[in-house]
């Protein structure tokens, strides 16, 4: 008889434990899929729309392939890690603590009412006319309901377990299918060639300035402010000056590949080469040299464009701004979210490159001592303008007066806290005040420009081009550039400088034809004698005028809106006090108020290039609504201004102190003064 095989005895005991472990870490998988669902739906979602919405964000921040993916990623997976990290904390405890259970379930819980709550924020934001606390009070009510329903039936366990998968298709979406994946996944170039036909090939030398309404330049008399702006004042003495310009779109992305491709937007794309292939720069580019200093597009292709000089900003500056978007994402209080209000055009000094040739002696532009201040892509631009052998066009697209604002009209550079408001009541006139004084250090840079052309020859040469893409509002209840702006000051958004000087022209005059920026690529190609082999929807200034009046603008790409209106009357100019430019003496002590930025005028360097212009603090909450405040340096008042409304930063005042003859080099006195109704001076004790 055979000797049985026998197994060895089985351990009953053993069984129910590794039953028990494996449901264990079952659940502890469920919850995990629970916390990336929310945290998908919360963080991933939301940001990578907005973000995959503007590809300028990229663009302008230089974010090479790697560094968008390596975004992509952290933002997918850092929020969860971190979750699981606490997570993981806590299932250590709980393997050793009798009550361990319990409090990894409690924990658990507490991470999806926090994330319900965040995600009602959002959603109560665009479905409810609810801000502030109360949607605060509104949203932790549904996380604690959602919570409950939670732990009491399956099935939003089960609905969020399956929405874990959200997070990929949510990175799928950004990757594939966004206006942003073009900056990541590899394209052709294309892009048809321009033909040369008879005639002159002058250089092409063009300025895009951003965020500039006509209406900021002109004067009570409709012509350009030579008192404020003698530089643009001096280009329009010398060249046509298209007085019914007008751009196709508020926004930059669009506007600026209509303007280049000659086409109105009809797709959300992203202002890539690979998605406009035939734009200005492939249309000369077959016969011109390219040099183009780009901002927040990327329309010239590698093989046309000698690059900008500009150093990459890398992933550390693209985490950051990311950061700020999600934090204006996620607040309970309105917020136009917008990219582009972080872009800022780094100095000359900040991207290590060397100074323009420098100017004479000018009193009034003391540019030999604020160079540094001298953006980067401008330096870049100026260095590159000399005469060429090969027909060259030099194009620069800078983000100047845009936001956010930070110069006066000498140069002189101010710090400014990030969360003032730009609309609503004593806040509107300040965002014009600084836009205007960026304009006057705009208007110095055209100047520069304007000297470099004539220096170096080229000014009678060439074919010289300077406008805007789009303006901007500053109405107290219609502040910005979008759909709301245009419905209520279209003059303001729409209507844009555009100058053109021929090559040896020296009398200036005006065209009033209806010009829309689609009109300009036209208009170079026959400057230019080149045949442009596409379709273009404008038509060249040598042509004869457009009969319609109206003018097509485009909030939305494919959805024309018309604008009606010829050229704009100038604004009213803001109102100055009285009290502005006044030597003040001994007053009476009455009140108190925080400065915020005061310790700055305690060593100020007016040769570094740095001012303390702008001075902003808070009042008690005492004071009323509309009280005036008068802010004195140095004994003389500089500026008068409202005590605004309270908001999220509390019962707020923010002056402008644009005139640099305040300031002396070293400690300077600050002084803030309650207005009283009969002009009466009170000083405020500052802390």
């Amino acid at each position: 008889m055979a000797e049985e095989t026998l197994a060895p005895p089985r351990d009953h005991a053993a069984v129910p434990v590794r039953r028990e472990r494996r449901q264990w870490w079952r659940a502890e998988a469920a919850r995990l899929a629970e916390v990336v669902a929310l945290v998908g739906l919360v963080v991933t979602q939301p940001l990578l729309d907005v973000l995959g919405r503007s590809p300028d964000f990229f663009l302008f921040h230089r974010a090479s392939r790697a560094d968008v993916l390596l975004l992509v990623a952290l933002i997918a997976l850092a929020p969860t890690a971190l979750f699981a990290l606490l997570g993981a904390f806590v299932l250590l405890g709980a393997l050793v603590l009798p009550a361990g259970r319990l409090i990894r379930a409690a924990v658990h819980t507490a991470f999806v009412g926090l994330l319900l709550a965040a995600l009602a924020v959002q959603v109560g934001r665009h479905v409810t006319p609810l801000r502030g606390v109360p949607l605060l009070v509104v949203a932790g009510v549904a996380g604690a309901a959602g919570t409950a329903a939670h732990r009491r039936w399956r099935a939003p366990r089960r609905v969020l377990r399956v929405a874990a998968a959200g997070p990929l298709v949510f990175v799928g979406l950004f990757l594939f299918a966004s206006p942003a994946s073009a900056v990541v996944l590899p394209r052709g170039e294309g892009g048809a060639a321009g033909v040369a036909g008879a005639g002159a090939h002058p250089p092409v030398v063009m300025i895009v300035l951003d965020e500039l309404p006509l209406v900021s330049l002109l004067g009570p008399d409709g012509r350009i402010d030579a008192e404020r702006y003698p530089n643009v004042a001096a280009l329009a003495g010398g060249s046509t000056w298209y007085r019914n310009a007008t751009g196709v779109s508020g926004w930059t992305p669009y506007a600026l590949p209509a303007m280049l491709t000659g086409r109105y937007p009809e797709r959300g794309a992203a202002p890539h080469y690979s998605q406009y292939p035939d734009n200005l720069f492939t249309a000369l580019g077959g016969l011109y040299r390219i040099r183009a200093e780009e901002s927040i597009t990327r329309l010239c292709p590698p093989s046309r464009c000698e690059q900008a000089t500009t150093p990459e900003q890398g992933l550390g500056v693209l985490v950051r701004e990311s950061g700020r978007l999600l934090g204006r994402i996620a607040a309970p209080v309105d917020s136009r979210i917008d990219p582009e209000d972080s872009y800022r055009e780094r100095t000359a000094a900040e991207a290590g490159l060397d100074a323009a040739e420098p100017v004479p002696d000018d009193p009034k532009f003391r540019w030999d001592t604020l160079d540094d201040n001298q953006p980067a892509r401008f330096t870049s631009f100026l260095a590159g303008l000399r005469p060429d052998t090969r027909p060259t066009l030099h194009f620069l697209h800078l983000l100047m007066p845009h936001s956010p604002w930070a110069y006066l009209p000498s140069g002189a550079h101010y710090a400014a806290p990030e969360d003032l408001p730009n609309d609503g009541a004593g806040w509107v006139d300040l965002a014009r005040a600084r836009h205007l004084a960026q304009l006057g250090y705009t208007d110095r840079l055209i100047g520069e420009t304007l000297r470099t052309l004539r220096a170096t020859g080229l000014y009678d040469k060439a074919l010289v081009v300077v406008t805007a893409d789009h303006g901007v509002s500053f109405r107290r209840d219609w502040q910005g550039r979008g759909m709301d702006a245009i419905d209520h000051a279209a003059n303001e958004v729409a209507w844009v400088p555009m100058f053109v000087k021929e090559p040896g022209q020296r009398a200036g005059r005006v065209d009033d034809r209806n010009w829309e920026h689609v009109d300009l690529l036209p208009t170079i190609a026959d400057e230019t004698h080149m045949r442009v082999p596409w379709r273009m929807d404008g038509r060249s200034a040598k042509a004869a005028p457009r009969e319609r009046a109206d003018k097509r603008f485009y909030d939305r790409p494919g959805q024309p809106v018309t604008v009606t209106g010829g050229v704009p009357a100038p604004l009213p100019p803001l109102p100055v006090d009285p009290l502005v430019g006044t030597r003040v003496g001994d007053v009476p002590v009455g009140g108190t108020a925080t400065v915020a930025n005061r310790d700055a005028f305690d060593a100020v360097d007016p040769a570094g290039g740095g001012l303390p212009a702008l001075v902003w603090g808070t009042v008690p909450d005492g004071v009323p609504d509309g009280t005036r405040l008068a802010v004195a340096v140095n004994g003389t008042i500089g500026a008068v201004v409202p005590v605004v409304p309270p908001d999220a930063g509390g019962r707020r005042f923010a002056a402008l102190l644009a005139d640099d003859r305040l300031f002396a080099a070293g400690a300077n006195r600050l002084d803030l003064y309650r207005v009283g109704d009969d002009g009466t001076l009170r000083r405020l004790t500052l802390s």
